[in-house]
Parts: C-alpha cells; sequence; structure tokens
C-alpha cells in the first residue's frame, strides 16, 4: 500500500513496475477518488484490470468506491423473494448508514478481482491520509458491527418475518450476514499479516509532511499493520561550480531547509529502511522514466558524485 498525494504519484507508479520485473503478474489499483495514474502512464484505465502498455505482467485499474445501496442490493436481493426484496429496503436504511460501508464493499469487490485472476502482488495507490485511515480501519469497525447484528439475528428475524407476513410477503431470510463475516474476518487478517501486507509511507522533508506522516505510522502500528519503509521524495542536491559553491540561492535555501528535516526523519525512523529520492529536473510519467526512477528506488543515486541532470541524461 503506498500512501499518495501530488508528490506521491511516481513512486507508486515505479514500485509497481520494479515488482513486475520479478512477479508474474501485478495489479496497481487506485483507490483515491482524484485518480491520477493514468497521467503517470500516459494511459486511460477503467474499473477493470487493465494491461500498462510497455510493461509486462502488469496491469492497473481505478476504483472507485460503490454506493451502499449497490452493494447491498447484490447482497440482500432475491428477485424470486417479494419478502427478501422488502429485507433490503430495510437494510438499506438500517446498514447502509454505516460509516465506511461504501469503502467495505469496494474492497469486497476487488478482493474478488483479485482472486478471479489470481495476482501474486497488488500495489494500492491510497487516498491522503484521513482518507486512507479510514479505509484501514472499516473491517474492524464492520466485523464489530456485523457481530452485534448476527447476535441480533433472531430478534430482528422474527420482526421481519411478522411484518413481512401481515403484508403478505414470504418469510426474510438473514443468513446473508453470516456469509459477510468470513470476508471481513480475512480482510483483517490479511492486513495484519506482515507476509502479506505493507505499508510504504512517503513524504518530503518539511514539517506538515513530516507530522502527517508520523500520525501515520502511529496509527498503523495501532491497527498492527506492519510499515517499515519510507521514501523521502524530492529531496533538493543543488548544483554547485568547480569550487564547490552552491550556484543557486532558493536551492541552497531549500536545501538547507531539508536538512533540519531530514535529520529528523534519520532520527524517527532508525528501524526503518529510509530512501531518499532526489528532486528531478524533469517531471516524472510515463514508462520510461518510471522505470529510470523506480531503479533509484532500490539503488539511490550517490549524490556527493553526481547532479540530478546525470540521473536522466540518457533518457
Amino acid at each position: 500500500r503506498v500512501r499518495k498525494q501530488w508528490y506521491q504519484r511516481r513512486v507508486r507508479g515505479s514500485l509497481a513496475i520494479q515488482l513486475a520485473k520479478i512477479h508474474n503478474s501485478v495489479l496497481l489499483i487506485s483507490t483515491d477518488p482524484a485518480h491520477n495514474i493514468a497521467d503517470s502512464f500516459e494511459q486511460q484505465f477503467t474499473r477493470t484490470p487493465t494491461p500498462v502498455k510497455g510493461v509486462n505482467n502488469l496491469m492497473a485499474m481505478e476504483v472507485d468506491s460503490s454506493p451502499p445501496e449497490e452493494g447491498l442490493e447484490e447482497i440482500f436481493a432475491d428477485a424470486g423473494n417479494e419478502g427478501q426484496n422488502f429485507m433490503k429496503n430495510i437494510m438499506k436504511d438500517v446498514v447502509g448508514n454505516l460509516p465506511g460501508l461504501d469503502e467495505f464493499i469496494a474492497l469486497t469487490n476487488i478482493v474478488k478481482i483479485v482472486e478471479t485472476q489470481k495476482f501474486e502482488v497488488v500495489v494500492f495507490d491510497t487516498a491522503p491520509t484521513g482518507h486512507t485511515l479510514r479505509l484501514l480501519s472499516i473491517p474492524g469497525s464492520i466485523d464489530k458491527v456485523l457481530r452485534q447484528l448476527i447476535q441480533m439475528k433472531g430478534w430482528v428475524s422474527g420482526l421481519m418475518n411478522t411484518m413481512s407476513g401481515s403484508l403478505g410477503m414470504s418469510q426474510v431470510n438473514m443468513d446473508q450476514l453470516d456469509e459477510l463475516l468470513p470476508i471481513v474476518e480475512r480482510l483483517n487478517t490479511e492486513l495484519k499479516d506482515p507476509d502479506m501486507t505493507t505499508f510504504v509511507c512517503v513524504c518530503i522533508p518539511e514539517f506538515l509532511s513530516l507530522y502527517e506522516t508520523e500520525r501515520l505510522i502511529q496509527k498503523l502500528t495501532a491497527l498492527d499493520i506492519d510499515t517499515h519503509n519510507v521514501v523521502v521524495n524530492q529531496v533538493v542536491y543543488p548544483d554547485k561550480d568547480k569550487e564547490g559553491t552552491v550556484a543557486c540561492g532558493l536551492c541552497g535555501a531549500r536545501a538547507k531547509m531539508q536538512t533540519k528535516y531530514l535529520e529528523q526523519i534519520c532520527d524517527l525512523y532508525e528501524d526503518f529502511h529510509v530512501i531518499k529520492m532526489p528532486q528531478m529536473p524533469c517531471e516524472v510519467k510515463g514508462v520510461q522514466m518510471l522505470r529510470k526512477f523506480g531503479g533509484y528506488l532500490q539503488s539511490p543515486p550517490d549524490m556527493k558524485t553526481n547532479s540530478v541532470h546525470d540521473l536522466v541524461k540518457d533518457l
């Protein structure tokens, strides 16, 4: 899972390309309402997995959260059972307003796609921190609500059957709630299994980004979700003249400001794998540039002997 802001789009695309080199099938999924993986790869994507042009073994898709009633209709509707459809309408009002249900339905749909096409690795391009934290906490919240509803199933079912009987409808079946619980339990288990899921945090060396990243890591730790990688993006390495003097005053000031936060990042995450990625002199988009950038994720360049212009001179 890769947390995304405007400065993170290059990281998840590059990471997906690198993973596709060593795995037979990789899926990149954008769950952010403001999708931009199409801009990164210069190719349009839809809600179904689409091959990425120029990259073997990599597919991508953009997923929007389904409205709650759509998912509930699939779960509860039965064309041949008026009582069941009556139940569907009741459940839309009772369950449909649960916080995060739309994201939960989107998650279950993603699980179905992954299982059907048997992807070896899935890279989630998530929304900004607040939305992502809500998304990650949904399986646990839905799990608690479902267990409470299942405990009340006998009472609720009796009430529904009484109501449907008085209206001349057939009996209502609430066993679908039992079928949902294993799906939620599986999502919870896989999110908390470090062998199956890890979270790559991406930030820039500035105060607000560092604060947000620390908040994210603390929450991930509280949710028992593995995270041990931090990518620090857009680190400024100013050009210098032959005497070693920084040629650009603005670049020098930015680099000096960033140095303070880079030191804080190293202190805070000394047990993490921290990767410092330079601010590139050109826009990072298109498969060729993303592949080059991804190579630096694996083997960060030595910026003491290279300038940022050296990194892209062959492109």
